[in-house]
């Protein structure tokens, strides 16, 4: 029996922090332990206390924060933990500090593809790290470049779980959102953050909208960059169009209902939403930035186009909510496709690189 612990101080409810708690169910359901350290009261923890998983609270003030490091030091060794994985960059920083001088092993989870920085602070975070996993292929070759030796690198996609039931938005919800029955709903979930890059998404919906009048669009997330798209919704005259529904607990509900998901994505370490809209049989119009072609195949599972392009990404937007045999082929191909990507995968796939590391 393996005893990880898992470590993800961020804040907020993302795509990472749910493969961090489908990644501890599994390992449960396995027969090893999983031990995730969260902030206390903060989402991924409330999730966790529902499923019955054990936590443990802390709330660094930062990435070199000696004291939560310290604690999570002393959890380490009372709960006799084989390995502790560090979900984020700032978790990888807390697991370096915390695990020093020690036996424990060091796993390190990237699930962005940006640029590894060339400083003490990632050369802390890597050089105590026994192995990386990488999200997508993409992801693995930005960490190499950044000094990362290759044998220590992995591969391992996200997941989804695919026996979950979900149904998508009744009409009293969506209309609360300004989508009457009938109107043609594009969603895409993603925080507003410069990499996820929404104000290329707003400027399609301007395109979609010279098309397809009774368009209505959601973005589901919140973020930095949240004043400057009510400024470009405002400014487009998007009003009733696209409305921005800040952080929602019925994001899938909400994608489900959908009749095209997107992610306008400028940088992208996988984006394991559209393997949700995959599974969820929502037709894919997003960009080709990073990991995504790894799991959308242009013009067979889905539509991509260049990162930025606003044009391109309404013009396939357009075109999947008009051409109703283009999408529906292209659903019946990407639910072949996302069972490739279960969470039963991810988990064996990662529990695997655990093994490697305990030889």
């Amino acid at each position: 029996m393996l005893t990880v612990v898992h470590v993800d101080t961020e804040r907020g409810w993302r795509g990472g922090e749910r493969q961090v708690l489908w990644l501890a169910e599994g390992m449960r359901d396995r027969g090893h332990r999983g031990i995730l350290v969260a902030r206390p009261d903060d989402e991924l923890a409330k999730r966790a206390a529902k499923r019955s998983l054990e936590i443990i609270e802390i709330a660094p003030h930062g990435e070199l924060d000696l004291v939560a490091a310290l604690r999570l030091r002393s959890a380490i060794a009372r709960n006799d933990a084989q390995i502790v994985h560090a979900h984020t960059a700032h978790a990888a920083a807390l697991a370096a500090i915390a695990t020093t001088g020690t036996s424990t092993r060091v796993v390190v989870a990237r699930r962005v593809d940006f640029p590894l920085r060339r400083n003490l602070g990632t050369r802390l975070k890597y050089g105590r790290a026994h192995a990386v996993i990488a999200v997508s292929t993409a992801v693995a070759r930005i960490v190499a470049e950044g000094g990362v030796p290759r044998e220590r690198i992995h591969v391992v996609p996200d997941g989804v779980d695919l026996s979950r039931s979900v149904t998508p938005a009744n009409s009293d919800v969506l209309q609360s959102l300004g989508v009457a029955p009938g109107d043609p709903l594009v969603v895409q979930v993603a925080a507003l953050v410069p990499h996820k890059d929404p104000l290329t998404f707003v400027r399609a919906m301007a395109v979609v909208r010279q098309r397809v009048p009774q368009v209505r669009a959601l973005v589901v997330g919140e973020g930095s960059l949240r004043p400057a798209a009510e400024a470009e919704i405002r400014r487009l005259g998007l009003e009733h169009t696209v409305r921005l529904t800040g952080f929602r607990r019925d994001a899938d509900d909400l994608l489900a209902a959908a009749r095209v998901a997107t992610l306008s994505s400028v940088e992208e370490g996988l984006g394991s939403v559209l393997l949700d809209a995959m599974a969820f049989g929502v037709p894919i119009a997003a960009t080709g930035a990073g990991g995504i072609p790894e799991v959308v195949e242009h013009g067979t599972t889905g539509l991509l186009s260049p990162p930025g392009d606003d044009a391109a990404l309404g013009e396939h937007i357009v075109r999947l909510l008009s051409d109703h045999a283009v999408a529906a082929a292209m659903i019946a191909r990407a639910r072949q496709r996302v069972t490739e990507f279960s969470v039963d995968r991810m988990v064996e796939r990662t529990v695997e690189v655990y093994a490697s590391v305990i030889k």
